[in-house]
């Protein structure tokens, strides 16, 4: 079992992700930007988090990848903060 997390250790916050026990911490994220509020797929194969990435706006928006950090995508993109994301069954 994995578990996903924000912290400011690198200045901002970022995603990361380690073991149940604590151990192998492993940032996902890795930008200027907040990532925060990271929440697992159903099937753990993926996290969807906020982040105000596009920083000229100043909104958050929700992004997608996978459990390693890989395929990142923006899932919103409007003038609205999109917050608190969760999965549905």
């Amino acid at each position: 079992m994995r578990i996903a997390y924000t912290t400011r250790r690198d200045g901002n916050n970022e995603i990361y992700v380690m073991d149940a026990d604590g151990s192998n911490p492993t940032r996902l994220t890795d930008n200027a930007a907040d990532d925060f509020a990271p929440a697992w797929s159903p099937d753990c194969a993926r996290i969807v988090f906020v982040s105000d990435r596009d920083l000229t706006a100043g909104v958050y928006d929700l992004y997608l990848m996978n459990a390693d950090g890989t395929g990142l995508v923006n899932l919103t993109n409007n003038p609205a903060d999109d917050q608190l994301p969760f999965w549905r069954p």
